[in-house]
Parts: C-alpha cells; structure tokens; sequence
C-alpha cells in the first residue's frame, strides 16, 4: 500500500473508463513532476490543478468539470465537485503507486494533503 496511514477512497463515477485512465496518468505525471522537483514539500490536488493551473481545458480533467456542468450544477458548483473528484482520483493514484506516501488534513485549508517519504 503506498499511503500511510490506511485511508478509505471513493470510487468517481458518472466518467468513462477511458476518461478516468487518461485522467490518472494526468495526475500520475503531476506526482512525479513534483517528488523529482520539490521532493520534500507537501503537496494537494490544488497544487497541480488550482491557482495557475486552474483551467482545465484541453486537459484530461474537464470531463469533471463538464459532468458536474451537465448534472446542472452552476459554474461554481461545478468547479468545486470537480475539484473533489480530482481529489479523489488523485488519491487513488498513490495508493497504486510504487512509493509511499503520508497524508493529512490540512484543517486551515480544509484540504488533504500528501508527502512522499523517500
């Protein structure tokens, strides 16, 4: 198991396989961006697809976006549904990956947050 401690999921739905796979190899290339940048620092879902990088299009990340759009959720809705599915498609990431990693709440910032440990 690559998170420490155990830590229960969500499964994402209302996306097809192909959209989740393409969405996971997205975050998996973000995961290793960052451990070979900035191997020590903590890191969130925010961090790879918030503030700068907040518009996913021409992304494998706006199907969420869209799905929640599509469900009749307003922009703002939309965005933050979003935002929690990419959470947990990212949690899911580092379970299946072959290093390990700690996580926590960030209760400031209401998010959770990881870190690898090498």
């Amino acid at each position: 198991m690559a998170l420490q401690p155990s830590s229960d999921s969500r499964n994402v739905t209302g996306i097809m396989e192909e959209e989740r796979r393409r969405i996971c190899d997205f975050l998996q290339g973000a995961v290793y961006t960052w451990c070979n940048a900035r191997p020590d620092d903590c890191f969130s879902a925010r961090d790879f697809l918030g503030r700068l990088n907040a518009d996913w299009s021409n992304t494998p990340m706006i199907v969420l976006y869209n799905k929640h759009i599509d469900q009749g959720k307003d922009e703002s809705q939309a965005v933050d549904a979003a935002g929690k599915d990419a959470g947990w498609l990212l949690k899911s990431v580092l379970r299946e990956d072959k290093r390990t990693f700690d996580h926590f709440k960030d209760e400031g910032e209401g998010i959770r947050k990881y870190r690898w440990l090498r």
